[in-house]
């Protein structure tokens, strides 16, 4: 079990607890991109799959909740263009795939 960072006493507690987390990014992803298999399948138009008024929604509820969680905006402003941009070709080839 993963204690609070405010709570590690050793470099162990703090190691133990970025593992953690990172076992938990690397899921919440993989997740994210089950969303974008299922939309993928949804879609009827390829031409809707980048869909630049969605990558801006998505953008702007991140950077609120950077600003009201004290993250790094600019970090997570890289973070979620690499991830939107990897989402939306990840969803073309599934696109593909499903009707070729």
């Amino acid at each position: 079990m993963t204690i609070d960072p405010d709570q590690c006493q050793t470099m162990t507690d703090v190691r133990t607890g970025v593992d953690d987390v990172d076992r938990r990014i690397v899921a919440l992803v993989a997740q994210r991109f089950g969303y974008m298999d299922a939309a993928a399948r949804i879609k009827l138009d390829r031409a809707t799959v980048r869909d630049e008024a969605r990558k801006a929604e998505v953008k702007a509820k991140v950077d609120a909740a950077a600003v009201a969680l004290g993250v790094d905006r600019a970090l997570m402003a890289r973070i979620y263009e690499d991830l939107i941009e990897t989402s939306i070709a990840h969803e073309f080839v599934v696109f593909d795939e499903t009707r070729g």
